[in-house]
């Protein structure tokens, strides 16, 4: 009997929210709202507001559609009393128009985020353009868990209601980030990518190929040549605004946007140690940033302390940075005309992009609330000259003012595909790095642990490499729609689902084939009279486990997807194949020591190997050994006599491959 009355009392509990959910949920966006806008205006640009927004004003509408209903029907009753069959009337219909008005309102996805845009659906191994790169199609994709401290809380400590710690732990922060493992990481993409067996090469077969694809000429980088490294840095409005309050030892800022994924400065840091030491591009050749935007203290201190005659540009040129100058002349045009850009029709972009021999375009693996995704095409949006990109926006899914997607036909017009097909931007990129170190799952999310394999819980520590801007897209968009699938999302207290929205790969579509170009829209991002031709090769693959494209499967001339996983301590893995272990390394002892430990590693076949020691901050402090050695057991003494306490990282590298481990020296 008991047990009946629990069920009956649980039933009618679900009745009454079933049947109160509008309220109770409309009510409960409006004080949350309330409470998070209030205090701070700025807030109201958060995409967790924009979704409570749309919420709470339907409450609000509904609240005062009802109000009136009411009203209207008492006067409606009085007049009927008194006789006035006239008014009697007129109420009626305000009655009746105000209760419509009320229904209409009182739905939980009346202005919320509908389901029903949610409804992206990809064709496994179809492929649409036509393949770009060396190796047509490629994309590198290089991950390794022990870039990424996976003990990382990303947490400002300083901060109110934040944990009880008394140290700061960024994701950006050198404690979280092995400089070593990034290093290799990127050495073996550029390998992998191009198919040579030396850094030099590979770089020196890239900046070749894209001479003769955009100016006819069979040569590489010269010097005088300059690059341009364009970086994803959200969060970093200007002084004026979000930046301002830093940290005692100047590491980031200190505010509601603290640690959220942008592109990681160690992975820059590679880059140019890869560009001017291996490459001899000389430092003052080369200019990084993204320009509407500031350099934090950390990113510029860990760059400028190595790479010191760099040019580092901000949008405020001081402390060491130099300012950005818009160019005089309109420099791209968008080709709906300004129709659907609400009148936006052409955009200045800054000088140093504009006179750059070549361009690398480094941004972050993430979600985004408008455009479904934010990659190589989106990171554009930061590249012309006005005070923000809201003007960008209507050439996007959803727009800044209503979250809700409303431009997800196939087929529409795409601002992208402009940024992408431009000459001075997506044309002019030697290479596409896309940074997946700590992917996030908004344009403004910290970085957040991905569920899929082969993450399991863990950072994404990867970074892919293309010569396919497309192609590379494509592969991240799979990545970003398998992970972002409506899983409860702790930072946004609700399900994260924007790379599954309606249209999300619309842009990707026409990028690849004019087949796809909206009636009336003819793409010609420098109106010249010259329409784009394919820009690559958009493809998705045929699951999330096997992750297979038709390269892969040699059914197709789409994309090849090729993986290099470095807890595979032999030759890299790939999709399609993993060769046997070719060697040992052993974790050295004693460890701790002092001031002498033992590194001991095999080798199964003879190969050049080179064991380095490095300091806790990634310089290379001692060379151990250098030379080609037979198969068999090695055992080597470091001697740390004239070294400080601290942690040291050894690494050994072979034709077959490259492993770091850590230790310990104690004093």
């Amino acid at each position: 009997m008991k047990r009946k009355i629990c069920k009956t009392e649980d039933s009618k509990l679900k009745k009454f929210l079933l049947k109160n959910a509008f309220p109770l949920f409309g009510l409960g966006a409006l004080i949350w709202f309330l409470i998070r806008v209030v205090p701070k205006p700025s807030r109201a640009a958060y995409p967790c507001m924009r979704v409570a927004a749309p919420m709470a004003s339907s409450f609000v509408l509904w609240i005062l559609g009802l109000s009136a209903t009411i009203f209207s029907f008492k006067k409606m009753k009085t007049a009927y009393l008194n006789s006035s069959y006239g008014y009697v009337a007129l109420f009626m219909v305000i009655t009746v128009g105000a209760f419509i008005f009320t229904l209409n309102q009182g739905s939980v996805d009346s202005k919320a985020r509908n389901s029903s845009n949610f409804e992206e659906t990809v064709t496994p191994n179809n492929p649409i353009g036509e393949a770009k790169g060396i190796n047509p199609g490629a994309v590198v994709w290089v991950w390794n868990p022990d870039a990424t401290n996976e003990n990382c809380k990303n947490k400002y400590y300083g901060s109110s209601g934040a944990p009880a710690d008394t140290t700061d732990d960024g994701w950006f922060l050198s404690k979280n980030n092995n400089q070593i493992v990034i290093d290799s990481m990127l050495s073996d993409g550029l390998k992998k990518l191009t198919g040579k067996s030396s850094n030099y090469n590979a770089w020196d077969t890239l900046f070749t190929f894209f001479n003769q694809k955009k100016h006819g000429r069979n040569e590489g980088y010269k010097d005088g040549e300059q690059i341009f490294i364009k970086i994803n840095a959200t969060s970093t409005w200007g002084k004026g605004q979000s930046w301002g309050n830093i940290s005692a030892n100047n590491e980031h800022m200190r505010n509601d946007f603290y640690g959220i994924a942008e592109t990681s400065p160690h992975l820059i840091l590679s880059l140019l140690r890869q560009l001017i030491n291996v490459c001899g591009v000389p430092q003052e050749n080369i200019f990084v940033g993204d320009p509407m935007k500031h350099i934090y203290n950390n990113s510029f201190d860990l760059w400028n302390n190595e790479f010191p005659d760099v040019h580092y540009m901000a949008i405020e040129g001081d402390e060491g940075r130099e300012q950005v100058v818009p160019t005089g002349n309109e420099i791209i045009y968008y080709s709906d005309k300004g129709n659907e850009m609400s009148g936006a029709v052409s955009d200045k972009i800054y000088t140093v992009m504009n006179e750059a021999d070549y361009l690398i375009n480094v941004p972050t693996m993430k979600a985004h609330g408008l455009a479904g995704i934010t990659l190589f095409a989106k990171n554009h949006f930061g590249s012309h000259t006005r005070g923000s990109a809201e003007h960008l926006h209507p050439g996007l899914i959803a727009t800044e003012e209503n979250a809700n997607p409303i431009r997800t036909d196939s087929s529409m017009y795409r601002v992208q595909v402009d940024l992408m097909g431009h000459e001075r931007l997506g044309g002019n990129q030697v290479l596409f790095l896309l940074d997946a170190l700590w992917s996030g799952s908004e344009a403004i999310d910290p970085p957040t642990k991905w569920d899929m394999e082969p993450f399991n819980g863990d950072w994404t520590s990867s970074i892919f490499l293309s010569q396919d801007m497309v192609a590379i897209e494509s592969v991240a968009f799979d990545f970003l729609y398998t992970e972002y699938d409506g899983s409860y999302n702790i930072y946004y207290q609700q399900k994260v689902n924007y790379p599954h929205m309606k249209g999300t790969s619309d842009y990707l579509r026409q990028a690849a084939s004019s087949d796809f170009w909206p009636d009336g829209i003819i793409y010609d991002p420098e109106n010249d009279g010259t329409p784009i031709s394919s820009l690559g090769v958009n493809e998705h693959w045929n699951n999330p486990i096997d992750k297979q494209y038709t390269r892969n499967l040699e059914t197709g001339n789409g994309i090849n997807l090729i993986f290099i996983d470095q807890t595979i301590t032999d030759v890299q893995k790939t999709t399609n194949h993993l060769q046997p272990k070719k060697y040992t390394l052993y974790q050295n002892y004693p460890n701790p020591f002092n001031p002498s430990t033992k590194i001991k590693y095999s080798l199964s076949e003879a190969s050049k190997v080179e064991l380095v020691v490095y300091d806790g901050l990634g310089q290379e402090i001692q060379t151990v050994v250098n030379t080609t050695q037979n198969a068999g057991t090695y055992e080597i003494t470091f001697n740390a006599t004239n070294f400080t306490s601290g942690i040291y990282f050894y690494r050994l590298k072979t034709d077959y491959f490259i492993e770091v481990k850590k230790m310990i020296l104690l004093k």
